[in-house]
Order: C-alpha cells, then sequence, then structure tokens
C-alpha cells in the first residue's frame, strides 16, 4: 500500500505539520547537568530533515525538586537548558519540522540518591515508608500546587523559545499517572477514592498549563492503560468508562491525545477493531496520535530481557488501512526513528530495504 498517507499535512488551529510521521518521546540520557548539547540538537535536527511533521521530544523534568528518577536527562528549567532547547527548536524549525516538549514528573518512581539533590524522595499521591525511613513523600496540597506551577512554568517558558506546543506526560506509572490509579492512589480527599476524583490533578495541571499559555498553543496528552509494573493492566475495562475518563481531560485543554500502547493494531475493546487511538478520537472528537512497535518486528520490552536480539523492517500495511481510514489522525515511531534517522524519508521513497535494524546497542549512542 502506498505510504502517501504517512506524509500527506497535517492542520489544527495554527500548527501545521508537513507529515503525519511523528517522532515518539524517548528518554536518551544524553544530556550532562540536564543541559542539551550539540550532540542532542543534531539528533533531533536529522529527523526533522528527513521528513519528521513532528518531534516530540525525550522527556524534559519541570522545575520541581522531585521531578527527576535518572541520570543526564534533560530539564526544561533553568536559564542553560532553555537556551540548550532554543537551539534544538531553531535547528528542527529550519529544516521545516515542528517540535515539542515532553513535560515529565516522575513521581514515586524517583529514588533517594537521585540528582539534582540526593536527600530528595520520591513524590506521590500517598506516602510509603520503608524500614522506617520515607522513601516516597505522599503529596500535601501545597506540594500538588506546586508541582502543577511547575508544569504551567514549564509550557510558559516552551512557549517562549518557540516550541510549537507541549506534550504532558500522563502515562506509564510516573506522577500524573499515579494520581490516576487506584493502586497508587490512596488519598482520602478529593484527588482520590472514585476515577474522577483521582483524574482531579491531571484536568488542575492541564488547566493550569491552558491557562499559562492562553488558547491556540496546542496541548498533547499521553496516556496508557498498561503500566511499566504491569503490562497487562487496564485503568477502564469499557468503552463508557473511557469516555468518562477522557471528557473532563479534553474539557480542561487537550487538543490532542497521544494514546501510548505496545502494539497498534491491538484491538482496545471486545467486538472492535479500534484501537486505543481509535476510540480515543471516536469518543472525544479530538485528534489523536498512535503509537506501538510501528515499522519493527519487534516489542521494545523484548529487548531488554534479550540483549541479543535484532527488530527487522516491518510491513506499514496495517498502519496504512487504519490512517486511511481516519482511525487516528497522526503516526509515533519510536525505536525505528531511534535508530534509523532516514526512516521517514526512506518510507517516503520505498527504500524499505535500506531502513536499518534496531538491537539494544542502539541505546547506546546519539545519532
Amino acid at each position: 500500500m502506498p505510504a502517501k498517507a504517512l506524509f500527506k499535512p497535517f492542520h489544527l488551529g495554527a500548527l501545521e505539520l508537513p507529515t503525519r510521521v511523528v517522532m515518539a518521546p524517548m528518554t536518551r540520557s544524553f544530556s550532562p547537568g540536564g543541559v542539551p548539547n550539540a550532540k542532542v540538537i543534531e539528533y533531533y535536527r536529522r529527523r526533522a530533515a528527513a521528513g519528521v511533521g513532528l518531534i516530540i521530544t525525550e522527556g524534559t523534568t519541570v522545575g520541581h525538586k522531585a521531578s527527576n528518577g535518572y541520570p543526564n536527562v534533560p530539564h526544561f528549567y533553568g536559564d542553560a537548558a532553555l537556551a540548550g532547547w532554543k537551539k534544538v527548536v531553531d535547528a528542527v524549525h529550519a529544516e521545516g519540522g515542528k517540535i515539542v516538549p515532553q513535560l515529565w514528573h516522575v513521581g514515586s518512581v524517583r529514588r533517594i540518591g537521585t540528582e539534582p539533590d540526593a536527600s530528595v524522595p520520591g513524590y506521590g499521591p500517598t506516602e510509603k515508608l520503608k524500614d522506617g525511613q520515607v522513601v516516597v513523600h505522599g503529596m500535601t496540597q501545597a506540594d500538588i500546587d506546586e508541582v502543577i506551577a511547575a508544569f504551567a512554568q514549564a509550557a510558559k517558558d516552551a512557549q517562549g523559545i518557540g516550541m510549537d506546543g507541549v506534550e504532558i506526560h500522563g502515562a506509564h506509572g510516573y506522577l500524573v499517572d499515579q494520581f490516576f490509579w487506584e493502586g497508587s492512589n490512596q488519598r482520602t480527599d478529593g484527588y482520590g477514592g472514585s476515577l474522577a476524583n483521582r483524574s482531579r490533578f491531571a484536568i488542575e495541571l492541564i488547566r493550569a498549563v491552558r491557562a499559562a499559555v492562553g488558547e491556540g498553543f496546542p496541548i498533547i496528552f499521553r496516556f496508557s492503560q498498561w503500566k511499566q509494573q504491569d503490562y497487562t493492566a487496564r485503568l477502564v475495562q469499557t468503552p463508557e468508562t473511557l469516555g468518562e475518563f477522557l471528557k473532563p481531560l479534553s474539557d480542561a485543554g487537550v487538543d490532542i491525545f497521544h494514546c501510548s500502547t505496545r502494539r497498534f493494531w491491538e484491538p482496545e475493546f471486545e467486538g472492535s477493531e479500534l484501537n486505543l487511538a481509535g476510540w480515543t478520537r471516536k469518543l472525544t472528537g479530538k485528534p489523536t496520535i498512535t503509537v506501538g512497535s510501528v515499522g519493527l518486528d519487534g516489542e521494545f520490552l523484548q529487548f531488554m530481557v534479550n540483549t541479543d536480539k535484532v527488530a527487522q523492517p516491518a510491513s506499514l500495511e496495517k498502519l496504512l488501512e487504519r490512517l486511511n481510514n481516519d482511525e487516528f489522525d497522526l503516526v509515533a515511531v519510536g525505536r525505528a526513528l531511534l535508530v534509523d534517522p532516514d526512516w521517514a524519508q526512506k518510507v517516503r521513497e520505498g527504500r524499505e530495504q535500506d531502513i536499518l535494524p534496531f538491537s539494544r546497542e542502539a541505546l547506546m549512542t546519539l545519532v
């Protein structure tokens, strides 16, 4: 099937993308001190030059003392980091691409000893103790307000340096997502209990971001059913409940939903072939991004277990059928773009045989 559907322009208000190809956010840990450097600039520039319409950056930590959970991930606060990101923005724009930062707070995933302040534990909806020591600080109302303000400031800074929107990371067991789940959110106040209450933190955060950037500046929200801790988990079990979950987020100011799945071709609910992005588009009327093992014959988890495994390029026929059927609007590509910066150009030109395979070794370099 011709791949031209991937290379049609996409318009949403002031956001104009030259193609439907999105670079998925992938943590790379190549920014010492939290500052994007020349290698990071070139990494993103190359993808834009080869036809990626929208780049969603790796997770960037907001300006809160407990937001970071890993070494050498980039910040989205402070003069040095923002100056580095401004160079990335300029390089991507010079190639005709668009770019948004993924704004991130890891929450309770953080461990004591993590940079920049080793004494700060993880922050989460509910306090956790281990051997009498607080390993997760249960967030007070003041903490919640502080984190929301940090996201809003990061969004405003993104707008200020010329980013084309922002993505809020609300998936994969990190802070925003921790509030969604009954297992990690045992609060008895207005942020706990029902799913509607557990969504309150995200709703307030989205509203604050919208207020900071005004109307017309795109807000993408990434969410998932699965978790890093449990790939079989499901936050909602039916389309009806999914609609009830998504509507307040949409009303709060989300423009595009980024629907994270491990395999884009899998149906989300029985009785329909629609995947999570397809159901989200149907229920909200908002544009959606699909993602999950696009362009490769193996999923990411296999490479964490089998270090010698290699993923070969895979057919895009099923993806293109769904895109042509308007099940979703945009397609996020992860590992295929990580290992091969020219992936989009090769697909466009029908040179699938030239696409590079992916192995775990690709994570060790920034090309």
